[in-house]
């Protein structure tokens, strides 16, 4: 397991004494979780985290590997139901701890932390005591075969799921706090789980979290759904104890190092690295927005405005093997994750925060709806969405960008921005090279347009646009626009670029 991408928000955080109120442990239900949430929003925050025996906090991340989970050991294992839990081990930079319960009719029991469920390999075993907690827990179930493992909680908000045929690399929170502000990101903890325990014909399970931090608290509910599109249907309920500057809602983290559109050496021998490629938002307009992500060489942080927003996520698009030619990471199976909104989300923005990595060891993307207004602190922000992770089950319903490339030439017109953007697409696919599709180019302020084209790819039918544009010296960054359009409309989904000299 990746465990890099939590690091910076596990070392967020000191190890404070203190309790929580008491959480519900019977007639357990989302309004009882919900209730409980609203009153620790009107007490002020207290961290409950107790420090680790020292031989735990001073592991090594070659010690801490060392011990696994046994499986015989999984929770249900016995009962051969159809979705089991696995727990791990708190340690290294894993230091905050969880409380995991089961729920049977409404009853809750504690499932108490057991040495015998792990396998301490060439560890020297310390004190551990019983109501140390675990350090977050696995899903198991059926996806290509049985007993394969779904998704994680670990970290922080932090949690990743699978769908059939891909590895991990995407992740999901429950709420971003201030990301990318200069006063520091705040990273709130599901602090405590519940899972109903499933039938023996289940398709599905469903866990329920409880979230704690110094600016909010929130109930969860996730009701997981295993398949080709894993979907998780998510309600949150978050109560804030004191309006940050940014609230981010649905929030998602990626990776990307370089792609396609990457002209910096990297003195890497794959073509690419990234977990995701992109960002695609479908508009409350019903606009298709594709925006490829960058490494930039600072922070970056855009916002995309919209009125209850059809859909966003963090895509994965390329997916030949050829573009990474990794066979340990295997970046062309990394899944996408699509937000898809229930209800009414009123308006606000997209945002898009990209910053800079010299390697592929940190989650470096994010991306999270911000409504425009907040609650007043003790009132709810009630939210529901479709988290869907997937590898190509997500399109728009227009052709869309399968490639961006940019760069100068050498040898004519040697000042010149240079874009080359390929389309796919069934209803391109249908056209000869003679139909009468026209580029749709706009460039911001900072710029002139000076040449485009669009020529269809005999060689496997997709369509291309070039463009290339002059800087006007100013060193402002340019916004760019493109689309391909027929007489009759708009043939493919909207690229959206931000170019910076």
């Amino acid at each position: 397991m990746r465990i890099y991408s939590f690091i910076a928000s596990l070392l967020a955080y000191s190890t404070l004494s203190a309790a929580l109120p008491a959480a519900p442990t019977s007639g357990f239900s989302f309004d009882v979780l919900r209730l409980h949430a609203q009153e620790l929003s009107l007490r002020p925050y207290a961290d409950p985290q107790k420090a680790l025996p020292s031989w735990l906090d001073q592991l090594s991340y070659d010690q801490y590997r060392d011990i696994r989970f046994a499986p015989v050991q999984s929770w249900w294992n016995r009962e051969r139901l159809p979705f089991k839990l696995q727990f791990f081990h708190p340690g290294f930079v894993f230091k905050r701890t969880i409380q995991v319960n089961e729920i049977i009719a409404g009853k809750v029991n504690v499932i108490a932390f057991e040495k015998k469920f792990f396998d301490y390999g060439h560890n020297k075993v310390g004190p551990l005591p019983s109501t140390i907690g675990y350090a977050g827990f696995r899903l198991h179930g059926y996806l290509n075969t049985p007993g394969d493992e779904l998704g994680v909680f670990q970290g922080a908000s932090y949690f990743r799921f699978l769908c059939r045929s891909a590895v991990y690399g995407v992740s999901a929170r429950g709420l971003a706090i201030d990301t990318a502000e200069s006063t520091g990101e705040e990273f709130p903890n599901f602090e405590e789980f519940w899972v109903e325990k499933p039938v023996t014909t289940a398709k599905q399970i469903v866990c329920y979290a409880l979230l704690d931090g110094p600016s909010a608290t929130g109930a969860f509910r996730f009701e997981i759904i295993p398949g080709d599109d894993t979907q998780m249907r998510i309600r949150a309920v978050i109560y804030l104890r004191k309006n940050p500057s940014v609230v981010g809602l649905a929030p998602l983290t990626s990776m990307f190092w370089h792609g396609k559109n990457s002209n910096e050496q990297t003195n890497d021998f794959r073509p690419e690295v990234h977990d995701s490629d992109g960002l695609m938002v479908h508009t409350g307009l019903g606009e298709w927005l594709w925006r490829p992500l960058v490494n930039p060489h600072g922070t970056r942080v855009m916002s995309f405005l919209d009125d209850n927003p059809r859909g966003f996520g963090l895509m994965q698009r390329e997916r030949h093997f050829s573009a990474y030619e990794d066979l340990e990471a295997n970046y062309h199976a990394r899944p996408s994750a699509w937000v898809e909104p229930i209800g009414d989300w009123g308006k606000g923005s997209v945002r898009l925060v990209e910053l800079p990595t010299a390697d592929e060891t940190s989650d470096n993307i994010v991306a999270f709806w911000v409504p425009e207004s907040l609650p007043a602190p003790g009132n709810a922000i009630d939210l529901q969405y479709i988290l869907h992770w997937n590898l190509d089950k997500t399109q728009p319903t227009l052709a869309h960008v399968i490639s961006t490339r940019h760069g100068r030439s050498r040898t004519y017109e040697t000042d010149l921005e240079r874009f080359v953007i390929d389309f796919d697409g069934s209803n391109l696919k249908k056209m000869d090279a003679d139909a009468p599709i026209q580029p749709i180019v706009w460039v911001g302020d900072g710029a002139r347009l000076l040449h485009s084209s669009v020529e269809r790819n005999s060689l496997n039918g997709t369509w291309r646009a070039n463009f290339a544009f002059k800087p006007d010296g100013s060193n402002r960054p340019v916004e760019l626009r493109c689309s391909l359009r027929r007489p009759s409309g708009i043939l493919t989904e909207t690229w959206s670029y931000l170019w910076q000299p």
